[in-house]
């Protein structure tokens, strides 16, 4: 998903919800577990959450929802300023609790792990963070979150803005290769 957010596609109008990934911060940029910490977006995350606004105000949301931890809270900030919609925050779609390889580089992750670096990059819902969350208990809080957002009555569209995990257990199927990663700011229809 190269670029960024980018215009809604043809069809939008059909979609409902919509799933984008909060901007860049350091540990982002460092290849760093962030899990729930409190990273806050850098001087391209917050260009990023701009563009993301721009992008967003083209829909006309009826609705602005994000995840409870801090670098998706200031995205949805910055696109809550363009659009008029205050967030409603929602746990469901947080990141994965990274556990013990919270705050480690990935290079030293894969040093130390590299099968359950593999397992991670898999999306393996077998497999859970030492320490933290598995993938599957993750995937079971989004789509339970996904299931009341759809359920509400809401004339219009619905914006979450959330993690790159949250978006790939969101758009995969169980059993079949794992999505990539979404690009920071960038938004997906569901």
């Amino acid at each position: 998903m190269g670029g960024g957010a980018q215009a809604p596609e043809a069809g939008a109008a059909d979609r409902r919800l919509w799933l984008a990934r909060h901007g860049q911060t350091a540990y982002n940029l460092e290849g760093r577990f962030q899990g729930w910490l409190p990273v806050p977006l850098d001087e391209t995350g917050r260009r990023q959450a701009a563009e993301l606004a721009e992008v967003v105000a083209r829909l006309e949301p009826a609705a602005l929802v994000c995840s409870d931890i801090a670098r998706a809270q200031e995205t949805a900030g910055i696109v809550a300023a363009r659009v008029g919609i205050e967030p409603v925050v929602d746990a469901r779609f947080a990141e994965t609790e990274t556990g013990a390889w919270t705050d480690r580089t990935f290079a030293d992750v894969i040093a130390e792990d590299p099968e359950g670096f593999a397992r991670f990059v898999a999306l393996d819902p077998d497999w859970g963070f030492p320490g933290g969350e598995s993938f599957a208990r993750q995937r079971a809080r989004v789509f339970e979150g996904i299931a009341d957002w759809r359920a509400r009555d809401i004339a219009g569209h619905v914006v979450i803005v959330c993690h790159g995990n949250t978006i790939r257990l969101a758009t995969g199927d169980l059993g079949e290769p794992a999505p990539g990663r979404p690009d920071n700011g960038s938004l997906v229809g569901l």
